[in-house]
Parts: C-alpha cells; structure tokens; sequence
C-alpha cells in the first residue's frame, strides 16, 4: 500500500512539472516610443568677407606728442622684481679689439709693483701678458722705471718675432730718454735683434741664451779663475739683460774676494738699475760688515726710491737694527722712513722703536711705528700711547691695536682706559678694540656700568654679533 502511494505521489509531480513547461513565458511590457526629432534650421549663407580690412586713418593730435611731460620714474626697480615673465640672459658684450692699445694711467708709486709684475712674467716666458704692464709702467707720470719698461717691452716684442715693433720701442726709448743708464743696453739689443733679421728669432735666442749660462755655470765650477774675468767682461759687454742677470747670480755663488768685488761695484751703480737691484739683495743675502758698509754707501749715494728701498729690505734680512735705526732718523722721504720703520717691527727692535717714535714728527711716520709696535708684540709701548698720547688721532689708533694684541694682555688696561677717559671717541676705540678681541665678558660689564644711552646703545650693538653666552645672556637680561 505504502509502495502504491509513492508511486502515485512521483507520477503526479512529473505530470504538473510537464504542464508548466509547455506553457508559454508571461510577456515583457511595452516600450514607451522615442520622442520625434525637430527638423534642422534652413542654413544661412554669409557674404564673403574682404580679404583686407581698411581702417580709417588716426586724425591728427591737436597738440604735438613731444609737448607731453615725462612720465614719473618708478619707486622701484622692475628689474628687481619677478614678474612672471621667462628670463632672457643679456648678450655677452663683444671684446674690444682697441682694449690693448688704451692704457690705464697708472701714479708713479704703482708703477713700481707693476714693473715687478711683469719682470715676473717675463722671467716665466708670459710675454704677451707682460706687454700690457710695461705699456702703464711707461705711461706713468713720474716713473722711475719708463726707460726700464721700454727696454723690457722691446724685449719681450723680440721674444714674440715682432722685430720691427721691437726696433721701433727701442728708438723710442733712446730719444726720450738719452742720458739713460739703460742706453748702453738698448744699443746692445738692438744690435742683436738686427743681427737675428731673417732667423726663427724666439726658440733660437732662447737656445743661445741658455747655452751662454750652461757654459758659464760649468766654467765657474772647473775653473773659477778663469770664469771670474770672463764674468766681468760679459756684464761689461754687448749681452742681453737676462744673461747679465744670471751671470751675476752665477757670481754669487763664489766667495772669492773678486766676485764680491764685482758685485759691490753692481750694487753701487755701475750697471743698469735691475742689475743693481739684484747685486744689492745678492750682497744682503751675502752678509757681513763690508757687504752692509757697501749697501750703505750705495744707498748714501742715489736718489733712486727703489734702490733704497731695496738697500732697507737687505738691512732687515740681516737683523740690523742700527743701520735701519738711522735710516729712519735720517731719511726725508716719509715713504722710506715707514719702510724703515716696518722693518725695525718686523725684527722686533722694540727699543729702536721707542727712540724713534719720541724724535719723530710726522703723523704718518708715527702710524708706521704704532704699527711696528704691534708687529713686534710691544705691549708696554702701547699701553704708554694709549694712555699718555695728546694726539687724539694716534690715541685712538694706539686703543685699536692693542685690540689685535689678545685679551689676556690688554682687557684690564682697555676697561681702565675707558673708565678714566669721558672722551666718546676715546670709548668707541675701547669699544672697538674689544670687540677686535671679541672680549664679549668686558664689554657686558661696560655695558651694564653705562649711564650714557648712545654709548650704551653702541656696546649692545657689538655684543648683539657677538656668538658668546655672555653676549646671549646679556642680551636676554634686557628683554626681561
């Protein structure tokens, strides 16, 4: 029974499942039908347009534009300013081809270490580079060393194959300059440049040059004896410059007798000026009491500033004070005097010093010597101007160093300067010359026993630079 009714129930389900499948699916609803479309507007034809446009012409202005006043300058600087635009680099201006042949005017004091400068080039083979220094050196009003430059500018012209400029520089020299002592060594090289016509001038000068100097240093090491005199006559004749000036250093490497003979008569003029330049510092690297007797003499003997000065700088190699000593006593160029004195501070002649400055009067000399005070770490000489000098300029000047001589030396004496001295000037060159030594511990305690609000103000402004924490600290005390 129980197998009868499953049966029934498995026969029912498959019959209901067949019915359902052949009915049709239930139909999807109707769309809803588009909107119509508006017709396109009719299209418009425009008449051509003229290929120009005729603008009618300006009517004249009832006043002339120049009649217009300027425009007021701007308040500021556009170029300062971005604003906006991209930046456009400016065109690098094009060299001068005329830059060479215009020639700065140079004082005749300058012109000295110009000379130098392009002796130096010189020596080095920077011929072109020395052309343009010997060219202001010549120009210079009141040079000592115009004839020496001409000389060296035909050299160097020669040295670069420029014969003729080289010929037409050495005419030039002779008729401005007649009675020169480079006469004889113009002539001398103009005889050469004219022999050379025709050859590579440059290497092969050169090459005899060196070859004359190879041959001098060998004999001068066989047989002195025989290079001595040969020495002699080759300073004496037609050579070139350059080979006289190493024929001379060739000699002082000998110690006989002769050569500092030769030398000694260098130093004392009997050669061009260069050359006597050198046989001066030859005899002062040389030494001994002969040698500093002929320096002397030579410098008792010529007006030439820069044979003096070079007769200075020999006696400071050495250590003479006493020579130095009465060279500034003695010498009326101020300029020489200072370098006397600037020697006498470079060797420490604190004694020297202190005689000189009581007998000296000029005001500049006295500077040099204040200066020589501190090259030679004279303390107690300074300590006395600076306390005693009537000169208010040399006073304060004497304050100002003694700011360059360390804190350790000089606080106590700078903090009593300005204690006993109600002078502002004298106060502001305290002020300055601790804040030299960056002395920041002394000028807070100035600052804090001030009573006058402008030099208090001018002590804050110095420690307000200052990187310490006594200046840091001090300057928080006052914004409390």
């Amino acid at each position: 029974m129980t197998r009868m009714l499953a049966g029934m129930f498995v026969c029912s389900c498959v019959l209901a499942g067949q019915v359902a499948l052949a009915q049709p699916p239930p139909a999807a609803p109707p769309v809803p039908p588009l909107p119509p479309v508006p017709p396109a507007p009719p299209a418009v034809f425009l008449p051509d347009l003229p290929l120009a446009i005729v603008v009618p012409p300006v009517p004249p202005t009832p006043f002339p534009l120049a009649a217009l006043p300027p425009l007021p300058p701007l308040p500021f600087d556009l170029d300062r300013f971005d604003v906006g635009f991209p930046y456009q680099p400016q065109p690098t201006p094009k060299p001068d081809p005329d830059s060479r042949t215009r020639i700065r005017v140079v004082t005749g004091r300058d012109a000295g270490d110009l000379y130098e400068q392009a002796r130096e080039l010189i020596d080095s083979g920077r011929y072109e580079r020395a052309l343009e220094s010997l060219d202001r050196v010549a120009a210079a009003p009141n040079s000592t060393r115009a004839d020496a430059a001409l000389y060296w500018k035909a050299y160097a012209q020669w040295k670069l194959d420029q014969r003729a400029d080289a010929l037409a520089t050495l005419a030039d020299m002779r008729k401005r300059f007649p009675q020169s002592r480079w006469a004889k060594d113009s002539q001398a090289l103009d005889v050469e440049i004219r022999q050379a016509s025709g050859q590579s001038v440059s290497p092969d000068g050169q090459a005899s040059e060196e070859l004359k100097l190879l041959a001098l240093r060998g004999l001068m090491n066989s047989d002195p004896d025989r290079a001595i005199p040969m020495i002699e006559q080759l300073l004496a004749g037609p050579s070139t410059v350059r080979v006289k000036e190493n024929a001379l250093f060739v000699l002082s490497q000998s110690r006989s007798s002769r050569s500092r003979d030769i030398i000694a008569g260098a130093a004392k003029g009997s050669v061009n000026p260069d050359l006597q330049l050198r046989a001066i510092r030859y005899l002062g690297a040389i030494g001994g009491p002969e040698n500093r007797q002929v320096l002397d003499d030579a410098y008792r003997a010529t007006s030439d500033v820069a044979v003096k000065r070079a007769v200075i700088r020999s006696f400071s190699a050495v250590g003479d004070r006493q020579r130095l000593l009465a060279l500034a006593k003695s010498e009326k160029e101020p300029q020489l005097r200072g370098e006397a004195v600037r020697s006498l501070g470079a060797i420490g002649a604190t004694a020297e010093l202190d005689e000189l400055y009581q007998s000296e009067t000029s005001p500049e000399v006295k500077n040099q010597i204040i200066r020589g005070m501190v090259a030679s770490g004279n303390v107690g000489s300074l300590t006395k101007l600076a306390t005693s000098e009537k000169d208010p300029a040399l006073k304060r000047m004497a304050i100002r160093n003694l700011g360059a001589m360390g804190s350790s030396k000089t606080s106590e004496t700078l903090r009593s300067i300005y204690t006993a001295d109600t002078n502002p000037e004298v106060r502001s060159a305290v002020i300055e010359a601790l804040f030299i030594q960056q002395n920041s511990t002394a000028l807070v305690a100035l600052a804090r026993a001030e009573k006058d609000p402008a030099m208090k103000r001018r002590i804050v402004e110095r420690l307000s630079v200052m990187k310490s924490k006594e200046a840091s600290d001090y300057m928080l005390e006052l914004l409390k």
